[in-house]
């Protein structure tokens, strides 16, 4: 279980590492600390959340975009949101295709958009995607790549 927790760690470690580096505001900081905080505990609540794959990859996803800016004026209702529609997009969407969320409560809502989606030499499907969630006015942007592992989840590769 130890290992398992340790190798779950480090994937999460470096895809934040990765995702930090597609922050809109690259030469700040707070932002890159912030983005990496983000990613590194969205994929520990996926994980925790009995997520498994999809709920670490959607928290890694969530967690580097919002970390970095708009991660604390979003409401738990928010999140969950976002990183429901962030699964289902990457599971059915066609790329170029958005699909968005919005919570009535909050006023906060988002889009997220596969790009493309190509297979890896080896067989391994992935998929681009770009993110925008918007609050208060304020959209903020992420992009980066999640493949699919051989047990249906999607892994975010950067």
């Amino acid at each position: 279980m130890k290992t398992g927790l340790a190798r779950g760690l480090a994937v999460l470690a470096t895809a934040a590492l990765l995702l930090s580096g597609c922050a809109s505001a690259q030469n700040n900081p707070k932002t890159t600390i912030g983005a990496l905080g983000g990613a590194a505990a969205g994929g520990l609540i996926g994980s925790a959340a009995g997520g498994g794959g999809a709920g670490i990859a959607a928290g890694v996803i969530l967690g580097g975009l919002l970390g970095g800016a708009v991660g604390n004026a979003l409401d738990q209702r928010d999140k969950d949101l976002a990183m429901k529609q962030a699964q289902l997009s990457l599971e059915n969407a066609q790329s170029g295709q958005s699909s968005g969320w919005r919570n009535p409560d909050t006023g906060h809502s988002g889009t997220f958009t596969p790009t493309r989606t190509y297979q890896t030499p080896s067989g391994q499907y992935c998929r681009e995607y770009q993110q925008e969630i918007i609050v208060g006015g304020e959209r903020q942007q992420s992009h980066g790549t999640a493949c699919r592992m051989p047990d249906g989840t999607w892994q975010v590769q950067n």
